[in-house]
């Protein structure tokens, strides 16, 4: 695939269909570990969506375990409910 002097290429028809790019849509292009990536614009919200998410997850996976078993629930709540 050739770039031309106005730094345009083609993207074949495959990859745009499998990428989900319909005519006249817009597209995000960002680089992830030297690599450039090109996707459709909605695409890039679920990825920064999905990341988000994931880093979540990880911090909840960090906890576990970590609570205090002797706590009840009752004793519990009264910890967050009565703070000044």
């Amino acid at each position: 695939m050739r770039v031309t002097s106005k730094g345009q290429v083609t993207i074949p028809r495959d990859l745009r269909e499998i990428a989900g790019i319909e005519p006249n849509s817009e597209v995000v292009f960002s680089l992830e570990n030297g690599k450039l990536v090109l996707e459709p614009k909605g695409a890039a919200i679920r990825t920064a969506d999905r990341a988000r998410l994931d880093r979540l997850v990880e911090a909840l996976d960090r906890l576990e375990g970590t609570g205090d078993q002797a706590l009840d629930v009752d004793a519990l709540m009264a910890l967050t409910r009565d703070r000044d």
